[in-house]
């Protein structure tokens, strides 16, 4: 019975926690000898923050994170195009978190530990290889630092939440070759500083080729009434440029995009001054990878950016995993753990979410900025001028629609899971 997971991220251990409230035993195994707090913020949408409540965990993210009120787009100058109300100021059950992505990644895996028991999250496991048995699936790991073998394991079945670089993926469709990149770079770091705007507004800036999004991810000032802020500063790089490798945890160096930022100075933010305040920032190459025509093999399948890596536009990357971990445990819980439950858990996940990798690329949301930079890129007074409501509306409402948080469906639909009384 026991589903073998390869990869101790949000979405594996959001799998193992959702399969152990139906009463599945799983086995959580990740490449990383310790799993440490690593990142920088992220958004929960409230479709996922849903699924995460119903595993218990409100008060731990209420705690911790930041409750978002709004949306709001500017152009490069700082001049105003949309902004909406987010979470529970827009109508939904649920509230819209902003959260530091290793805080949560801590949460879920403390949570993981103590219901699961220590025993069931493998660090230093790799996986290596499986082979399909009679009844199951038979997998192999090793230790990445040593290349020595760290333990054989059989399941039920496997799935692989082992990231962009997915093991299994790579095992599955060898010839995919290395991520897409899309000429853009991502500078991304955390900066204390005074609350702007509403103080749990989550801000856009610019257009596509030189983008700024900040929104705070610490609830409570520090001693000297600052905030924790989280940030992205992002260009479109010239096609000489060389890009790296993208990850999450290379240093980056303020002076090679500070410059392009120094006069993007507003009334009510600073731009420059949030980047040159820093203490650490990180940079990678914005990635994804073309939707693939199938996930399950078998006994196998893939979720999360295993599955469908998509560039963070739209605040759907952690999101979408959970949504992945929820859908699979609901069709193990009709299915039991089996090929079938595979099967039907990929017929709806795999169509939503290749959608919304295609549409992330045309920038989702986003691109009520660069309609603005092309229509009027020496400015604007009022943005109506520029775009009409009805614009903005629609674009704003494709997307909720295409990622699966519209508010009426949302907050008519029950729960992916069954509630444990009524299972």
């Amino acid at each position: 019975m026991t589903v073998l997971i390869a990869g101790g991220g949000i979405g594996g251990l959001t799998l193992a926690l959702s399969l152990h409230q139906i009463g599945v035993p799983a086995k959580v195994f990740e490449s990383v000898a310790e799993l440490k707090p690593l990142g920088v913020g992220i958004n929960v949408l409230p479709h996922a923050v849903r699924e995460l409540i119903e595993l218990g965990l409100h008060d731990e993210l209420d705690a911790a994170a930041v409750a978002t009120k709004e949306l709001a787009y500017f152009s490069k100058r700082g001049r105003p195009i949309w902004s909406e109300p987010r979470g529970l100021e827009a109508g939904y059950k649920w509230p819209q978190f902003s959260i530091h992505r290793g805080t949560l990644q801590q949460i879920l895996l403390d949570t993981a530990t103590k219901r699961l028991g220590a025993e069931n999250i493998l660090t230093s496991h790799h996986l290596s290889d499986w082979t399909e048995t009679p009844d199951g699936v038979h997998a192999d790991f090793v230790d990445k630092t040593s290349g020595k073998p760290a333990g054989q394991y059989d399941g039920a079945v496997l799935i692989a939440a082992d990231g962009i670089h997915s093991a299994a993926r790579e095992k599955l469709y060898p010839n995919q070759g290395p991520p897409l990149w899309n000429g853009r770079i991502l500078w991304r770091g955390v900066t204390a500083a005074k609350a702007f705007l509403s103080g749990r507004t989550m801000i856009m800036a610019g257009h596509e080729i030189l983008k700024f999004v900040c929104y705070p991810i610490s609830k409570a000032p520090d001693r000297d009434g600052k905030f924790n802020i989280n940030w992205i500063a992002e260009r479109h790089m010239p096609p000489t440029y060389q890009w790296r490798r993208e990850d999450y945890n290379r240093t980056a160096r303020l002076e090679e995009f500070l410059p392009w930022f120094t006069d993007w100075t507003f009334d009510w933010l600073d731009v420059p001054s949030l980047i040159r305040n820093c203490s650490q920032a990180f940079e990678y190459p914005l990635v994804d990878r073309d939707p693939i025509p199938q996930w399950t093999f078998g006994r196998v399948s893939l979720m999360g950016d295993a599955a469908h890596p998509m560039y963070p536009v739209g605040s759907n990357g952690a999101s979408q995993a959970i949504l992945d971990a929820r859908v699979l445990t609901r069709e193990i819980l009709a299915h039991g753990p089996t090929s079938a439950a595979l099967r039907a858990y990929e017929a709806e996940r795999r169509p939503a979410t290749s959608d919304l990798v295609l549409l992330n690329r045309r920038n989702g949301p986003e691109q009520v900025m660069q309609l603005v930079e092309e229509r009027a890129p020496d400015g604007f007074d009022e943005v109506t001028d520029v775009l009409s409501r009805q614009e903005l509306e629609d674009i704003a409402a494709n997307y909720k629609r295409v990622a699966g948080f519209q508010v009426e469906g949302l907050n008519a639909k029950p729960p992916i899971v069954p509630q444990p009384s009524a299972i």
